[in-house]
Formats: C-alpha cells, sequence, structure tokens
C-alpha cells in the first residue's frame, strides 16, 4: 500500500468512503470545514451523496433520515455546531439509527475560539441530549487513526445500531502525516430493517416515541443492555512502556502524543513512566486502568480541559491510587516541559525516592 500525505479532517472522508459511507450531510465550521470540503469533492465520485445543509439542526436530521433508509451516513461539525446537533443524537440513539458523527473540537463555551481544545468531552462522552442514551466515542490521536477508526466507527454503528462519534482535537484534524489506506473498499450494503424501496419496517425504527410507560421501560432497558455489551467487548486503549511503571501518564488525543515524548525524557532521568491512551471514550477503557493500578503507585491526568475525563479515570480506579491532573484551555496546549515539570513535581511527592538528586535540589 503506498503512503498519501493529507490533513486529518480529510483522512476522515476517505476513510468513511472506502468502509461504504454514500451520505454527507454537514455544514462548515472551523477547525472541520476540510471534511466538508473533502467530502463535497469524494462523495459524488462513488455514487453518493453530498448535500450541505442550512443549518447543523437540519444536518442531523437529514442524517437521521439517511439511516432510516439504510445508508451509511456521517456528518462533522465542532463544539458549538455538535451543540445543535444534541437534539437530534437523543432522537438517532432512540429511534437505534446507526451513524458517525465527527467532532473536530475548539475552545468553548459559546462561540470560544477556533483553536483546539478539549472541552467537548462531557457533552460527547456522557451525552448532551436528554432521556438514557449513550453514544460509542472514539479519539484518535494521529492522522492515521483518523482514517482507522472511521472504518471502525462504521463498524461499530452498524453493530450496535447506534451513533458513533469521532472525536479529535483540533490539532489533529489540522496536521499533515502520511496516511495508508486498505487497497480493497467495503461495498454498500442495504440492512434488512432499513426502510428503503417497498421495504416495511415495524417498531421503532423511524420512531423513538413510546406512549405507554411499560413499553419505553422495556425499550430502554434493551438500549442498556446493548451499552452493557459494548463495555464488555469495546473498549479500547494504548499502553505505551507501562510494563513496570510507577508513573501512569493519562491523555487522549494530541496530549497522549506531547506525553510519549514527555515518558521518554523522564525514563532517561531514571523516573519509570508509562503512558495510558483511552481510545473508546465511551466505553470507557476501565479495565486498563485497574490492571496497571496492580503495580503503578500514581496516575497522572493531562487534558487540554478543566478536567473532564479525569472524573471517568477516578471513577475506574475507584480510589486504589492517586490521581492528579494537569490541564490547559482556552486553546493553549500543554508543553512538553510543562508536563515535564508537573511530572517531576509529583513524583516528588509521591515517590521521592525516585527522583533524580538534581531535579530534588532544583524543586527544594
Amino acid at each position: 500500500m503506498r503512503k498519501q500525505l493529507m490533513k486529518g479532517n480529510e483522512a476522515i472522508v476517505k476513510g468513511a468512503v472506502l468502509s461504504g459511507c454514500r451520505g454527507f450531510y454537514g455544514y462548515p465550521i472551523t477547525p472541520a470545514s476540510e471534511i466538508t470540503e473533502a467530502a463535497a469533492l469524494y462523495l459524488p465520485r462513488v455514487g453518493g451523496v453530498f448535500l450541505q445543509a442550512e443549518s447543523e439542526v437540519a444536518a442531523i436530521n437529514m442524517l437521521y433520515g439517511a439511516a432510516s433508509a439504510g445508508v451509511r451516513a456521517m456528518t462533522c461539525s465542532s463544539g458549538p455546531g455538535i451543540s445543535l446537533m444534541q437534539e437530534g443524537i437523543s432522537y438517532l440513539a432512540g429511534a437505534e439509527l446507526p451513524c458517525v458523527i465527527v467532532d473536530i473540537t475548539r475552545g468553548g463555551p459559546g462561540l470560544g475560539n477556533i483553536a483546539a481544545e478539549q472541552g467537548d468531552y462531557h457533552q460527547v462522552v456522557k451525552g448532551g441530549g436528554h432521556g438514557n442514551y449513550r453514544t460509542i466515542v472514539l479519539a484518535p490521536h494521529s492522522v492515521q487513526e483518523m482514517a482507522d477508526l472511521t472504518a471502525l466507527a462504521f463498524e461499530l454503528a452498524d453493530r450496535y445500531r447506534n451513533p458513533v462519534v469521532l472525536m479529535a482535537d483540533g490539532f489533529i484534524g489540522q496536521m499533515m502525516e502520511p496516511v495508508e489506506f486498505p487497497q480493497r473498499a467495503t461495498a454498500p450494503k442495504l440492512p434488512d430493517w432499513a426502510v428503503a424501496g417497498t421495504r416495511q419496517s415495524r417498531g421503532n425504527l423511524i420512531n423513538s416515541l413510546h406512549l405507554d410507560c411499560d413499553e419505553l421501560e422495556a425499550h430502554i432497558r434493551a438500549l442498556e443492555a446493548k451499552y452493557r455489551r459494548a463495555e464488555q467487548l469495546e473498549t479500547r486503549a494504548e499502553e505505551w512502556q507501562t510494563d513496570d511503571a510507577e508513573i501512569v501518564l493519562v491523555g487522549y488525543g494530541i496530549v497522549g502524543r506531547i506525553l510519549k515524548a514527555v515518558t521518554a525524557e523522564a525514563r532517561a532521568s531514571g523516573l519509570k513512566v508509562g503512558v495510558l491512551r483511552p481510545i473508546t471514550l465511551y466505553p470507557f477503557p476501565t479495565a486498563h486502568f485497574r490492571k496497571l493500578a496492580a503495580r503503578a503507585k500514581l496516575f497522572m491526568v493531562v487534558e487540554m480541559s478543566t478536567g473532564q475525563m479525569v472524573e471517568d479515570v477516578r471513577l475506574a480506579l475507584n480510589g486504589a491510587r492517586p490521581v492528579e491532573f494537569l490541564g490547559r484551555v482556552g486553546g493553549n496546549v500543554p508543553s512538553h516541559e510543562e508536563v515535564l515539570r508537573f511530572l517531576n513535581e509529583q513524583a516528588l511527592h509521591y515517590l521521592p525516592a525516585a527522583v533524580p538528586e538534581e531535579e530534588r535540589m532544583i524543586h527544594a
């Protein structure tokens, strides 16, 4: 396979087309606009449909219609646009309609700015719409993963008949890296449950309204069972140099890459440090944390937010190990030097014997 140099945003669309996506409905927004541009270029070439909606509200409802017809379809936006889509996402989950939603995150709240941030975690991972539902959430940290996890997103959406969100910070969307794509594309297939042509469907395929209380409860319990199954089968995380780690650095997206560089330098000075990078933000990779807690003495979470994921890390560890947090917001990214300094401060507090003497003197 030949590698192609491209932006993360474009890699998403190529990965989607090769995965059988034939419908895109969206509205441009920085830093996700290249996704809409690439979709306008590639979807018509394979007989697909590209439509620039008049708003994000319109786009998510068009996605609902396409998914009902059994089309592999997607949309994209950034924080303010994802906010407008929340009602539609709740309807998609309630009607059990598979689709892929891409969120290239930027600073907020409100309009915020167009710089990269990770403040959409609560909105996307916890569900910003109403009712008892979840979306599966994948977090790439490279342009290659933008393509690979898009393909996975369509597979998971169909497997669980549920919306899947690909959440990437603006750095990953805008950076350029070489990408390999599969040589064979996935041919679109019409699922048996789809409302298409002369097909007839019953139940709640295109309806999430259940006027009878017991009927709605049964439906919600079925959704809940589906989510529990996903929690058992679909958690994913990358462990990097964690075999002997006494300190585990935790971060996703661009932060995961920074933490790897910090780990290399920290290990050179004698600290036993590793990285745990969640790939599925929901379902959260709790088992990875509990396994590493058997050896590690400290977990250190780094985010481009005020600590939205750190809550899930603490829940996963359930008090087994201390958790410290470093965050930057407003579009600022934690620097390598900043993280390393914070790491040494925490190591001095929790593992003083592991810190090199020169570092102890500096912090003293």
